[in-house]
């Protein structure tokens, strides 16, 4: 059965898009732990994250890189911190969030937020990346 995220990727599900290339796609959380907090998937269906091939190991964070720099100049953060974890989607996936101090980090504060928030942040983001 494929997992949320590949029916994402076909488009079955809804997702708010920060960037997408050939291997690669990022959307917003949908239960954010800080505004902005944006999910970078192979195109692959791969459960864990180091089981990946070494090229979409390195590719994944050279993706990333220009959405972190988006996040940080959007939300004007000190940093993205990264997270990989794996347990609630069977697909290979990076958390970006954004953060101003280390208790921000905290996946207990995730919450759903309403589409039209999520479709805001999302155009703000693209913007920076365009």
């Amino acid at each position: 059965m494929p997992s949320i995220f590949t029916r994402i990727l076909h488009k079955e599900l809804p997702s708010f898009a920060i960037r997408e290339d050939d291997r690669f796609y990022a959307f917003l959380d949908i239960r954010p732990v800080m505004p902005g907090h944006t999910l970078v998937i192979p195109k692959v269906e791969v459960d864990e994250f180091f089981d990946l091939e070494a090229a979409a190991l390195s590719g994944i964070l050279g993706f990333a890189q220009p959405i972190a720099s988006a996040l940080k100049e959007v939300l004007g953060v000190s940093r993205v911190g990264l997270a990989v974890a794996g347990f609630d989607v069977p697909h290979a996936h990076l958390h970006l969030i954004p953060l101003n101090q280390m208790s921000d980090f905290d996946f207990t504060k995730a919450r759903p937020a309403a589409p039209e928030q999520l479709e805001a942040m999302a155009e703000r983001i693209r913007g920076k990346l365009s």
